[in-house]
């Protein structure tokens, strides 16, 4: 079982943030990622609908890829599906949310923190209850975000538009003088220089990838599921959208792991 594959998704290109930290830490797993690209974006889409997207997707990943782990490299759709997830296969399954909670609270040194994150990631109060399990001490502001997701698919990080955006959606966190902000999406840190300038260069911004790719590191070895070489993985990349977009936008995203993609049609 340890020569499968670790499949992962999400809803475009925002977790590829999560497979460059696995691509870097685990260079012998081979990887499959799909992004739902003919569907994003989900933070704005009711929960339920999300988790029947994350459902169909994980199927196809367990059953056509024989994965030996999932990884939902999404915040919506970890809010939305992680338990069920859990509960219908029988290989383990990692979310985003819990490593971020859990980088946040190491990060902060006043307790005042904020996360930013899609509507339905926010709403389902995913991060407002993993951040509390942690810690109790925390001030947490929790700020819905609807727009900045669009940016990152259009290949736009840094244009005026976006900046103004993030300035008037960040001003709460500005204003409560919060330390750390975890951005609580998985597109946002293609976005981290537009959030820094707005937030400032005191507060410190951190992302789920990192901490999520130690997860899956730490699960696999503690299960056996780890490879023993330590090179040579192959990365797999699959897209329900357009091939051309996907391809040269996630070049420019992750690098030259993705040389190529194929697309899948939903029945």
């Amino acid at each position: 079982m340890a020569e499968r594959p670790i499949g992962m998704f999400d809803s475009g290109f925002g977790g590829l943030t999560v497979a460059r930290a696995l691509i870097d830490l685990l260079p012998g797993e081979d990887l499959v990622y799909l992004g739902d690209t003919a569907r994003y974006p989900y933070g704005p889409r009711p929960l339920e609908e999300v988790a029947g997207f994350a459902e169909q997707i994980a199927e196809l990943l367990v059953h056509r890829w024989n994965v030996k782990l999932l990884v939902v490299a999404c915040n919506t759709a970890t809010a939305a599906a992680l338990e069920s997830l859990r509960d219908h296969f029988d290989v383990p399954v990692v979310g985003v949310i819990e490593p971020g909670a859990r980088a946040l609270v190491e990060a902060t040194e006043t307790g005042r923190v904020a996360v930013i994150g899609t509507i339905g990631t926010i709403d389902s109060g995913a991060y407002q209850r993993a951040a509390a399990a942690v810690s109790e001490d925390l001030d947490l502001v929790a700020l819905a975000c609807p727009g900045l997701v669009e940016f990152v698919e259009r290949g736009e990080f840094a244009s005026e538009q976006v900046r103004l955006l993030a300035q008037r959606l960040l001003q709460p966190a500005v204003d409560a003088k919060v330390d750390t902000m975890l951005l609580g999406c998985t597109h946002y840190p293609y976005l981290a220089r537009t959030i820094g300038d707005v937030m400032g260069r005191d507060v410190v911004l951190v992302s789920s990838a990192d901490e999520t790719a130690f997860d899956v590191r730490r699960l696999m070895l503690d299960t056996g599921l780890a490879r023993e070489r330590r090179s040579g993985g192959r990365a797999t990349f699959v897209t329900t959208g357009d091939v051309n977009w996907f391809e040269e936008l996630g070049r420019k995203l992750l690098g030259p792991e993705l040389d190529r993609a194929e697309r899948i049609h939903w029945p």
